[in-house]
Parts: structure tokens; C-alpha cells; sequence
């Protein structure tokens, strides 16, 4: 088996945290070395704004399905997950959103130190270089841009309108000073074109004499001997090979990958690992637990006509508010304003129309991952247990009937033909619950699967250590313990600074 250089880091996955990690460790001085599964990020469709539905089951798409879902109907749900320079940040709609303050805080009082809110809001503003320029809320001059909503579809426009009329405020920034309220979002975006982590980070700098870049890598294992892990096995056209790490290696691979590699390593539940037919080498039952996402259940409206297209992401409007459900300080509902038909079972659509997706997005419901073979190349079973908990299906259709509110107000009366509900009105309390588990699907958000704590069942410490094994961290949307009130790419970046300030301090 051939050995490549050895570098000071090996990085696995060029995502929104390994973009992040790689550039400030090569900032600081270090060699690092890039693994990453997918390909280069040239299709267009991946830097046109307005292309990101046009990837999803194509070539930069891993195109993962969860098992079927006992309370969504049992069905099976398309989870999209990018397979490209970027990763998932070369797939996604481009929303700029952190969550609430008392997410992290709540991280913190769980015995996660150093991750409240005042200790990450200077990360999230370190990253950014936010086109309104430094205020309390954003930060200037990082390598990421953050842009505002310019030229506004006039039905994103009647959207916020719509939720005015039935008491939703607007809200000028949903990372200013007040989270909840309806408004247009920031994204990613720069001159026109997506600002993925890896073009805002890495993209400047490739050619760095201390940088080296595999693409079209699939990692089999981490290497641990003695305790310790040292290298990093994968594969690409030109065979099997080891890259070696004198300092760390930083796992990146996401809420689906990270876990996944634990265990070919044999890093996990040793029950799960013999029943893969894995040998175990470290114990860690918390190893693909606590798997969950944020859910999204459509709202679709045919439209009289097709409506004009759009000149930012598709998704420019939104709004945060709080079920009946929950008495919490941060919202638990953010529906997701489309200009366009967008069914989230994938089933049927009007050829006209617009959508107000539900979204919960303080889920309760867990569920796990497990790898079912020593192959790689299998993907592992997925199941979320979406709905599992009362409170997700109620604050759900909460979500539902508050969309059908908006989307019947004179606002949107331009727009709107009739509902687009394929399997029947909804007029009943009992037909809202059955629409929520006909068309409950991802809102691309999975998270938890590498819990960050200090309990048995954690699998990375405040430090994003694994436990039981030197010389290897976690540094993804895997080590939330409970997902943040929002979309997750922003707090992903986060992860990664917050990675790089403590690899660097331990050097």
C-alpha cells in the first residue's frame, strides 16, 4: 500500500468546516493535506444561485435515502448531500442563518464549555465579510461574503406581506438583535455567484506550497495504532494509499460521513461493528446516535400562471415564530417561502404555483446511523425516526396550518388559483397530521451523529476530541448535540473556526 507525504493535518472532507479548518491551519504555518470523496466544483449549476434544485441526484450528490420512515407513512426520504469540493455547501440554497443565542447557550449549560453564544459569536463574524460591513451582529473584511436580498420577487415580497396580515412583523435581519418575525435572507453569495466555504476559503490559496488536494478519494478507515490515530487509508482511481499526519487528523465528512468512517474504522458501537462485520478497536456506543433533522412539509398553491423568475436563490423570504407547542425562548417553526412548485414528498405538482414549506426546527425525534458492511462503498442505513415524538408532528402541523393562514391572505391573491393538495382538504385537525406525515421530508439540515458532551454517550468532548482516541477530532454539523433553530451551513463555518482556535492551541 503506497504512503503519500506525511503532513502536519490530514483533513477529511472539503466542506463547510474542513474549508474553514484547512485555511486558518495554513494561515498558522502548517502543512495540511485535503481528502475529499467527490470531484472539482465544475458544474455550473453549483455557482448559478438560482441552480441548486438541478444537483440533487446528480454526479455532486451522494443521493442518500433514509430507511422507511414508520411515521411519515413509511416512506423513504431523499437526502441530498454534496459530493464535491464544498461538500454541502456546494449543494445548498445559500441561506445565511445562525440560530438562536439560547441554542449554544444551551450547549454550554449541557457541559459543552466554551461554545455559549458570546463565546461563538465572534467566530460567526471572524468568517464573514458581510456586505453591510462590522456592526454588532456581523462581521467585515473574513473570507466569506454574506449578501442581503436586492431585487425582491413580488411574491416574496407579498409572502412577508401575507404573514403581516395575520400578526407576523417583519424582521430586518434574522441574526440581528431579534430572531423571530418573517423577512428576506442573507446568503452566500458574491458578485452574483454561490460563495461556497471552500471557494470563500481554499479556492484563493490552492497552489499554497503547504497545501495538497485529493479529490475522488473515498476513505476506508482511520488508522489508529497505539491509541493513537496516525493516517487516514483511502482510495482513488490509482489505488489504495495512507496519508500520514504528525499532528492531528480532523474528520469532516458530515452528519452522514463522519460517523460512517468512525465506524469502518471500528470506531463505535461494538454490537453494530460485529453486526457490519467490522472489528471493533474503540468502544464508543454514541457512534451514529442521536441522528435527527429538521423537517419540512410543503404548502403548494397553483398558480394561474408561471411565475416571473427569480434573481437571487430561489428561497428569499422566510419567517421564525413558535408553535402552540413549546413555550421555549427561541422559535420552533420557520416556514420556507418558494416562488415555485417544490413538493417535499417528491411526488406530484401543479406546472404553476408557489410553495410555504412547514418547518420545525427544534426537533426532538432520534434516531441513528449504522454502516452495514466492512465496504465503504455501501451506504450506511439511515434512519431519523422523523415524527417519532408527539411534540414534532404537533408543532408540524401547527407549522402547516399557519402556512395555509398566510397563503390564503389577499396578498398572495394574485398568485393563487386554488391548493394544490393531492390527497384531499384540510379542514380537520386529523388531516393536517396526515399531510404532515405524506409530505414530511428533509430541510437538508441532519445533524448529531457524532454528539459533542461530556456523558458516556458523547462522542467528542468541548474540545472535539473522540474520546478514547489521541490525535483525532470531529469537526462538522455531526458533533451538535441538539441542532440549532435554523438552517445549518452558517453554524457548520462556526464549527470550523472554533476546530482551528483549539487545534492551535494545543500545539
Amino acid at each position: 500500500m503506497d504512503e503519500t507525504r506525511t503532513s502536519d493535518y490530514v483533513v477529511i472532507g472539503a466542506g463547510s468546516a474542513g474549508s474553514v479548518i484547512a485555511r486558518r491551519l495554513l494561515d498558522a504555518g502548517h502543512s495540511v493535506h485535503i481528502i475529499e470523496a467527490g470531484g472539482k466544483d465544475e458544474d455550473p449549476h453549483i455557482h448559478s444561485p438560482q441552480g441548486w434544485p438541478m444537483l440533487m441526484q446528480g454526479p455532486t450528490d451522494w443521493a442518500l435515502t433514509t430507511t422507511p420512515q414508520v411515521h411519515a407513512d413509511t416512506r423513504t426520504i431523499a437526502w441530498p448531500r454534496g459530493k464535491v469540493l464544498g461538500g454541502s455547501g456546494s449543494l445548498n440554497g445559500m441561506i445565511y442563518i445562525r440560530g438562536h443565542r439560547s441554542d449554544y447557550d444551551k450547549w454550554a449549560a449541557a457541559g459543552c464549555e466554551g461554545w455559549s453564544w458570546e463565546d461563538v459569536l465572534p467566530l460567526f463574524k471572524r468568517s464573514e465579510d458581510h456586505e453591510d460591513g462590522e456592526t454588532e451582529f456581523h462581521g467585515a473584511g473574513g473570507p466569506l461574503h454574506v449578501e442581503k436580498i436586492t431585487h425582491r420577487h413580488a411574491s416574496s415580497e407579498a409572502f412577508v406581506q401575507a404573514a403581516g396580515s395575520v400578526g407576523i412583523s417583519e424582521t430586518l435581519d434574522f441574526n440581528g438583535a431579534h430572531m423571530s418575525g418573517a423577512g428576506f435572507n442573507h446568503t452566500t453569495t458574491k458578485d452574483g455567484r454561490r460563495h461556497s466555504p471552500w471557494r470563500a476559503f481554499i479556492q484563493p490559496i490552492l497552489g499554497h506550497d503547504r497545501l495538497t488536494v485529493t479529490t475522488d478519494a473515498l476513505v476506508h478507515r482511520i488508522i489508529v495504532e497505539a491509541g493513537r490515530a496516525t493516517g487516514v487509508e483511502f482510495s482513488t482511481d490509482a489505488g489504495t494509499r495512507i496519508a500520514r499526519a504528525e499532528a492531528e487528523i480532523v474528520l469532516c465528512g458530515g452528519a452522514i460521513g463522519s460517523p460512517a468512517i468512525l465506524q469502518h474504522s471500528g470506531i463505535g458501537d461494538t454490537a453494530d461493528l460485529a453486526e457490519a462485520g467490522i472489528d471493533s478497536v474503540l468502544e464508543l456506543p454514541g457512534v451514529g446516535k442521536n441522528l435527527h433533522d429538521h423537517v419540512l412539509a410543503s404548502v403548494i398553491y397553483e398558480a394561474p400562471e408561471a411565475l416571473a423568475e427569480g434573481r437571487h436563490n430561489l428561497l428569499e423570504a422566510q419567517l421564525f415564530a413558535h408553535s402552540r407547542q413549546t413555550e421555549e425562548q427561541a422559535p420552533d417553526i420557520q416556514p420556507l417561502f418558494m416562488h415555485f412548485p417544490y413538493p417535499t414528498d417528491g411526488g406530484d405538482a401543479p406546472a404553476a404555483g408557489f410553495t410555504i414549506n412547514a418547518g420545525i426546527v427544534r426537533p426532538r425525534s432520534r434516531g441513528t446511523l449504522r454502516v452495514t458492511s466492512p465496504d465503504p462503498k455501501v451506504a450506511p442505513l439511515l434512519d431519523p425516526n422523523l415524527l417519532a415524538d408527539e411534540y414534532d408532528l404537533e408543532a408540524l402541523c401547527d407549522a402547516i396550518e399557519l402556512c395555509r393562514e398566510i397563503g390564503a391572505q389577499e396578498a398572495l391573491a394574485p398568485y393563487r388559483k386554488g391548493d394544490f393538495n393531492p390527497s384531499g382538504p384540510l379542514t380537520t385537525r386529523d388531516q393536517v397530521r396526515a399531510h404532515a406525515r405524506a409530505m414530511a421530508g428533509t430541510y437538508h439540515h441532519q445533524a448529531g451523529t457524532c454528539r459533542m458532551g461530556t456523558d458516556d454517550l458523547s462522542v467528542v468532548d468541548p474540545q472535539l476530541r473522540v474520546r478514547g482516541v489521541a490525535g483525532l477530532r470531529v469537526a462538522d454539523a455531526s458533533i451538535m448535540p441538539a441542532v440549532p433553530s435554523g438552517n445549518t451551513n452558517a453554524p457548520t463555518i462556526m464549527i470550523g473556526e472554533k476546530a482551528a482556535d483549539l487545534l492551535l492551541l494545543s500545539r
